[in-house]
């Protein structure tokens, strides 16, 4: 049996891109990879002080690449100062303030469009109201959101204050949610009275309330409660309050918290194989510097792209390329609320027609579900704007690659199977 198996696994096939797209490439063929890879060998510490300097905004430069005085508690850039929300939307109002950063389509069908200003906007008036409410740098805020411009305002607004954000999956339960808030020592939880999935609302506020009521999270001041699905919740006085009523009145304009390079940015939460979760730290600089260069490197961004990774924001994937490193890179990303197989298996086709998709990213379980779901489907549908497609998770199985590569991507796009880890970003 085990043998049958391993022979379906090896696949020797290569399937190199056209002359013309490595001619076009950010990184053009295996002599300009090579080059990239030599710098970094002969002189490490300097390669990745030229990148840090040439890709991220500084409001005080570092003078030290890396500080090893502590190992193994490496620092990076250590002497410098940032802010990643600074280096997502801040940047590109001067250059394209009326770009799409993102298009959002809901569980629905319906789909909004927000621009890098608007976006910055909205940004900075939940910026504001979390600081009305007493939340400072340093501070974790629990973020348990559907998929949602909101996720990523709530994130990129937590960064822009310099608070924590601890990011957790929308389909957890309520005691993953309390494990969480306390062991990150969350002082405030921003959500949302419920999400849409496959046409059926999932509620979160409750979730949320039954986790608070657990114990241990004594410390949570500030509930706050966007309005997805208009259900009734509960809301308690002078914990809980709406996001609407948060955000009224305040400033559309929020000067960023400059921060230290080795500054938490996030903390986000692995089972690993105890059951117990534990936290991964990552740092503002060295994680935004990598979200952004793989951007370009990996996905060969480019200035007309519409970029969609299919990731939730619980998870490492969603925050490297929904939250930080499209916006970085000053990108158009879809975000969707939903799930590929409703209202049937072909909405992942419609969405990448109607809007004019360039770079899918997606992981294999996806695939060999769309598979079983009508392997014949992305036939039915215009799929000739894809010019790279993505996988991401686990191990991606040669017959699953095959049907992506020659029915999804027409025989004609790369296909860049990437690797990340919650620990690894």
């Amino acid at each position: 049996m085990s043998a049958g198996i391993e022979s379906v696994l090896t696949e020797t096939r290569v399937f190199p891109p056209s002359a013309d797209f490595v001619r076009q490439a950010n990184i053009s063929g295996m002599d300009a990879y090579r080059r990239l890879a030599a710098e970094a060998e002969k002189d490490f510490e300097g390669y990745w002080g030229r990148l840090a300097r040439e890709e991220l905004l500084w409001h005080k430069p570092f003078t030290k690449v890396l500080d090893e005085s502590k190992a193994p508690f490496f620092r990076w850039y250590h002497d410098g100062e940032l802010n990643a929300s600074y280096n997502c939307l801040d940047r590109h109002l001067k250059t394209q303030p009326d770009k799409t950063a993102i298009i959002f389509e809901a569980d629905d069908g319906k789909v909004t469009r927000i621009t890098y200003r608007a976006l910055y906007h909205e940004v900075c008036r939940f910026a504001n109201a979390l600081k009305a409410r007493g939340i400072r740098q340093g501070d974790r805020v629990l973020i348990y959101m559907p998929m949602s411009i909101q996720a990523v305002v709530a994130m990129q607004a937590c960064a822009r204050i310099g608070a924590t954000h601890s990011v957790v999956f929308g389909g957890f339960s309520a005691k993953s949610v309390q494990e969480r808030i306390v062991d990150a020592g969350a002082v405030a939880v921003i959500t949302a009275d419920g999400q849409f999935r496959g046409g059926k609302e999932i509620p979160l506020k409750p979730v949320v309330d039954e986790a608070l009521a657990m114990g241990g999270c004594e410390a949570i001041r500030s509930v706050i409660v966007y309005k997805r699905s208009g259900s009734a919740v509960p809301m308690a006085a002078g914990r809980d309050l709406w996001w609407e009523d948060a955000v009224k009145g305040q400033p559309d304009s929020c000067d960023p918290a400059w921060v230290n390079a080795e500054h938490p940015l996030f903390i986000l939460y692995t089972s690993g194989s105890t059951g117990k979760p534990k936290g991964i730290q990552h740092s503002t600089a060295g994680y935004l510097l990598w979200a952004l260069l793989t951007m370009k490197w990996t996905f060969d961004y480019k200035a007309s792209d519409v970029f969609w990774c299919t990731a939730d924001v619980g998870w490492v994937t969603g925050h490297s390329y929904v939250c930080y490193g499209p916006l970085a890179a000053g990108a158009t990303e879809i975000i969707f609320e939903g799930v590929p197989t409703y209202p049937d298996a072909g909405r992942f086709w419609k969405m990448i027609q109607e809007h004019k998709c360039t770079v899918f990213y997606t992981a294999p379980t996806a695939i060999r579900s769309l598979i079983k779901a009508g392997g014949d489907l992305p036939k039915k549908y215009d799929l000739s704007s894809l010019r790279i497609l993505g996988t991401v998770g686990e191990p991606i199985n040669p017959e699953a690659w095959m049907w992506y590569h020659e029915v999804v991507g027409g025989g004609r796009c790369p296909i860049v199977d990437t690797w990340w880890q919650t620990e690894t970003g």
